[in-house]
C-alpha cells in the first residue's frame, strides 16, 4: 500500500474509532470489515498505534481484539492505563479482557 492510501486508509479507521459510543468497544476486525476490507485488521491496529499523534483524539482503549483481550495496551504509555480509561466508563476488565464482551461490542455496521 502506497503512502497516501495508507494515511487515507487511517483516516478513515479514525473516523470509525471516534463513533464508538462511550462504554462501548469494537475490534480490528469490525473495523476493517465496516470498511470493506475485512483482511485488513492489523492495519487497523498500527492506525489505532499511531493515534496518539493526532491532535483529534481518538478513543484507540475502546479498540480491542476479537476476543475482547486489550491487546493494543502496550501503545499507551503504560499497562493500566487502557484499562483504566476503559473501567472509567463503565467497561469491566479482568486478566487483560472486557468481561462481558458481547455485552459491551458495538458493531461499526451499524453506522449504516
Amino acid at each position: 500500500m502506497q503512502n497516501d492510501q495508507h494515511e487515507h486508509f487511517f483516516e478513515r479507521v479514525y473516523a470509525v474509532a471516534r463513533c464508538i459510543p462511550y462504554g462501548k468497544v469494537t475490534s480490528y476486525g469490525a473495523i476493517a470489515r465496516y470498511l470493506g476490507t475485512a483482511g485488513s485488521a492489523r492495519m487497523v491496529g498500527w492506525a489505532m498505534n499511531q493515534s496518539h499523534l493526532l491532535p483529534d483524539p481518538v478513543p484507540a482503549h475502546r479498540v480491542v481484539n476479537r476476543n475482547g483481550q486489550l491487546s493494543g495496551k502496550q501503545h499507551f504509555g503504560g499497562g493500566e492505563v487502557m484499562r483504566n480509561l476503559l473501567e472509567s466508563e463503565g467497561v469491566e476488565v479482568v486478566d487483560d479482557a472486557v468481561l462481558h464482551f458481547a455485552e459491551h461490542f458495538w458493531d461499526p455496521a451499524s453506522l449504516g
